[in-house]
């Protein structure tokens, strides 16, 4: 008796479920006939074979159409970008030369400070700080700024008469850019001649010119300048071997007194670079090297 009991609640529960998923799937039809399109509901003629193959036929028509409407709606645009295009790579069009200014004006501060006593400046400083021991100190940044200050203060003469020569009478409207740039390479020729050595202006000129002119002025631009960065460079290591010398002593007074009383494990580095840079400041070391620098022009 348990058992039909038992199935007879379960039969009642099923008989009060039904209506609720009835519902629920006549819901879920009208939402699928609200979203389906339209030539999902054409009803298929009796005894056709192809009515999904016209649906198909349709709804591909209509995507065609709508392909050519968004073809159609972008050609102008096509047609725009095409005119951009060709007027960008017409003869008449400005972007090449303002890109050519860009990369040359990249390129102007090197070569700007090759030209000038920065190279002699940082190679003596970059000598100082291996010759004190101290890696990092001063910075980089530093001896930059330092170097540049210098090399402002010593150009004074050169920019001056490159201001008078050149830049006042552009800024007047009596000469033209290219006149201009003629007479303000001169004044910083004659500067990079009267350091140069003439070994090096022979190396260059030789291996870049057929004959070589008479006069040293007479000589072009390209062969000054890298025959002036090397003798710049010369003269930088003469002077930062000259200051490894009193330090290079340092080193090997206090190497010999630690070796000698039996000091192995110490390394001499760790007592001679406090002494250097006492020495170094004793004697103002900073003032006597860029007065000496100074003079050195």
């Amino acid at each position: 008796m348990s058992q039909f009991r038992w199935l007879g609640l379960a039969l009642a529960g099923l008989a009060m479920a039904l209506p609720a998923v009835h519902a629920r799937a006549e819901s879920s039809m009208m939402a699928a006939a609200v979203m389906a399109p339209e030539s999902f509901w054409v009803k298929k003629p009796a005894g056709s074979v192809g009515g999904h193959e016209q649906v198909a036929s349709k709804a591909g028509k209509t995507a065609m159409k709508a392909h050519g409407g968004a073809n159609a709606g972008a050609t102008p645009g096509a047609k725009k970008n095409d005119s951009i295009a060709s007027e960008l790579a017409g003869t008449k069009s400005v972007p090449w030369s303002i890109v050519v200014g860009l990369t040359l004006l990249t390129l102007l501060p090197a070569l700007l400070l090759s030209m000038t006593p920065m190279v002699r400046l940082l190679v003596v400083f970059h000598f100082l700080r291996q010759a004190l021991g101290t890696q990092t100190a001063p910075s980089n940044q530093i001896l930059m700024g330092l170097a540049l200050m210098m090399t402002w203060f010593l150009m004074q003469p050169v920019l001056l008469e490159v201001e008078q020569t050149a830049v006042a009478p552009y800024s007047a409207g009596s000469i033209t850019g290219e006149q201009a740039l003629d007479l303000g390479v001169v004044p910083v020729k004659h500067y990079m001649l009267r350091y140069a050595r003439e070994k090096d202006l022979a190396v260059f000129a030789s291996a870049g010119m057929a004959a070589r002119p008479n006069k040293r002025e007479d000589l072009p631009i390209q062969v000054v300048i890298p025959a002036y960065i090397l003798s710049e460079l010369k003269a930088g290591f003469q002077i930062g071997a000259i200051l490894f010398l009193p330090f290079l002593l340092v080193d090997l007074v206090v190497a010999s007194i630690t070796t000698s009383i039996g000091m192995m494990q110490l390394p001499p580095v760790v007592i001679s670079t406090p002494l250097k840079i006492l020495l170094f400041v004793m004697i103002d070391g900073w003032s006597l090297l860029a007065d000496q620098l100074i003079k050195s022009f």
